[in-house]
């Protein structure tokens, strides 16, 4: 029989929370697949349904469906059936959700249902090595309680075949030194290094969250992960070998689900089932399936239902609430965020000066020279010193010694830049003839309130990307609130501001000139209230609209090689930025385009 494993004591977790008692058995099939994975899925507790887990889950609901109820082995009667059993052993640590047990009298044998196919061998067709070891841990635990288990049958749904596997002592020794290993895989701070080149990533659902092969190709050309090891309570470096070659795109590039922005005054929002539906006035003018939404934005007096509110936390979709003029001013959303350990890690690191000032220094630089880029590619006649100085004022930004020093770079590059915005504007003589009352003519930057339609457009349009980086820090599982270039203050999201300031640029900005170059938003599309310019319901409606767009539009990451759309963009990004508080590697790569 097959020894216990050894639970590492906590001692050895560095800080980390106590895991739970029992290992399931379906997370030991993880571990043998891919460490990474199980430590994803068990420790981080991150999940993401793809088609084949979707489908997996349509097949298995004949046996979730069973009552779980197992007699005593001394009482079972010949060829019985139970499914959905759960069983523990407190000797090996696990615990087995069963799909099905066959019972004939003692003898139990376990059934496990499985999506795919089996694996074809010289010897023929036989069960995947990680479908063995989960069924050697069911096994395992109903021995323990009190049968006998000589074997296990994995079915494979996609051929409708049932493979046999035997399950002897040697086959229960490694089942319960993997459970050894998994345990002490979970015990560390650090998930384990990513499978390389493996063809396992490309059918995987994890793939987008465990970022294999960008990973490994953000790693030390050494080999050696180093930078930041100390700030973890280390100073070994841990070798890794780096990827060469291309990085492959495990992802779609485009997210099929589209935000809902409601901007009328008094409309009412509800569900029924999984529709929503708006209502204005009692009728209905709008049903929105949110199967097909990855956001519902609410701007002003909208009303929405408890029932309504409910339904989008149970599907992992954010309600953002703003102000009639745009102002931000927080989100609801269910509880998506499990991964505790990673907020742990956020808030220990934001006590390192040295980090949070490295940290802030790229992400400055960073903006610095997506500025500089939109200066040259958009700009009618690029001034030559500015583009210099700009250039410079990046370089510094980089060596900065402390964060005061780092905002006067910021705020000298700021006055460049937007000192030559309006010459990213077009025809704005033209545009400014049908009206008297308005001009898309820029002085310099100014808010709070925005006293012209650019600065408008600006102050709007950064109050959504803010939104768009606080959805994107929930669902990696960051504190929205605890930043590093950006100080936490009551009320501020001061992490997303911080990943957004690269991105101010490149998203906002050009919404802003092409909603302007295009007419998409015109001079009639603004009103005055004293000092202060807003927009109308039809002009919020344009801009929300070429925000959408430059949300939607392709870019080619500078390091991967592929192409994906900004909104996946920001949360490729903002999933770089856990890899680099986990320790994975040193520094974060800034996004700069060319």
């Amino acid at each position: 029989m097959a020894t216990a494993p050894i639970i590492p004591q906590e001692p050895e977790r560095e800080g980390r929370q106590p895991l739970p008692e029992y290992l399931p058995a379906r997370m030991l099939n993880e571990y043998a697949y891919c460490p990474r994975l199980f430590y994803l899925e068990w420790v981080d507790g991150l999940f993401r349904s793809s088609a084949d887990t979707l489908e997996g889950q349509q097949q298995h609901r004949r046996v979730d469906g069973g009552s779980g109820a197992l007699p005593p082995s001394s009482e079972a009667e010949e060829k019985l059936h139970a499914r959905s059993v759960t069983l523990a052993s407190t000797t090996h640590h696990l615990i087995a959700r069963m799909d099905l047990v066959e019972l004939e009298g003692t003898t139990a044998t376990p059934v496990d249902y499985k999506h795919g196919a089996p694996q074809e061998t010289p010897e023929g067709l036989g069960a995947w090595p990680p479908d063995v070891a989960q069924l050697a841990a069911q096994g395992m635990v109903l021995r323990e309680n009190g049968f006998t288990c000589q074997e296990g049958v994995v079915y494979y749904a996609k051929t409708k075949q049932r493979i046999r596997v035997p399950l002897d002592d040697e086959t229960f020794s490694a089942a319960a030194a993997l459970v050894r290993k998994a345990l002490e895989t979970a015990a560390v701070p650090t998930p384990p290094a990513p499978l390389e080149d493996s063809p396992k990533c490309i059918r995987c659902s994890l793939a987008g969250l465990c970022l294999p092969d960008e990973t490994n190709a953000l790693l030390d050309e050494d080999g050696e992960v180093c930078a930041q090891l100390s700030l973890f309570g280390s100073s070994e470096p841990v070798p890794r070998k780096p990827v060469r070659g291309e990085v492959r795109r495990l992802m779609a590039p485009r997210d099929d689900l589209k935000p809902l922005y409601l901007n009328t005054p008094g409309l009412h929002v509800g569900k029924t089932g999984t529709v929503l539906q708006v209502k204005e006035k009692g009728n209905t003018i709008q049903t929105v399936r949110m199967g097909e939404t990855c956001q519902v934005n609410l701007m002003g007096n909208i009303q929405i239902t408890t029932q309504a509110i409910q339904g989008l936390c149970e599907a992992e979709i954010p309600v953002c609430y703003f102000s009639q003029g745009g102002w931000f001013y927080g989100i609801t959303t269910g509880l998506c965020t499990k991964n505790v350990f990673l907020r742990q890690r956020q808030f220990e690191l934001a006590a390192k000066e040295r980090f949070a000032l490295e940290l802030a220094c790229s992400l400055t630089a960073g903006k610095i020279r997506n500025q500089r880029t939109m200066l040259l590619r958009n700009h009618v006649e690029p001034p030559k010193e500015s583009l210099e100085k700009m250039k410079e004022l990046a370089a510094e930004a980089e060596r900065a010694r402390n964060l005061e020093e780092l905002l006067g770079f910021e705020g000298a590059a700021a006055r460049i830049y937007f000192g030559s915005f309006s010459g990213m504007l077009k025809d704005a003589g033209e545009q400014a003839a049908e009206t008297t009352a308005f001009r898309f003519d820029f002085q310099c930057r100014n808010r709070r309130p925005p006293r012209d339609p650019i600065n408008a457009l600006l102050s709007l349009g950064y109050s959504m990307l803010t939104k768009d980086l606080s959805i994107a820090c929930y669902a990696v599982g960051f504190d929205p609130m605890m930043g590093y270039f950006h100080q936490p203050r009551f009320g501020r999201p001061a992490l997303a501001l911080d990943l957004m300031e690269p991105f101010r640029p490149l998203i906002t900005d050009s919404a802003v000139l092409s909603a302007v170059n295009t007419r998409m938003v015109q001079p009639g599309h603004f009103v005055k209230a004293g000092h202060s310019v807003a927009l109308t319901p039809e002009g919020r409606k344009s801009f929300y609209r070429a925000y959408e767009l430059r949300m939607d539009a392709m870019v080619t990451h500078p390091l991967f090689g592929y192409r994906v759309s900004y909104r996946r963009l920001l949360e490729i990004q903002t999933r770089l930025l856990a890899r680099v508080l986990e320790g994975e590697f040193g520094k974060y790569p800034v996004f700069v385009t060319r």
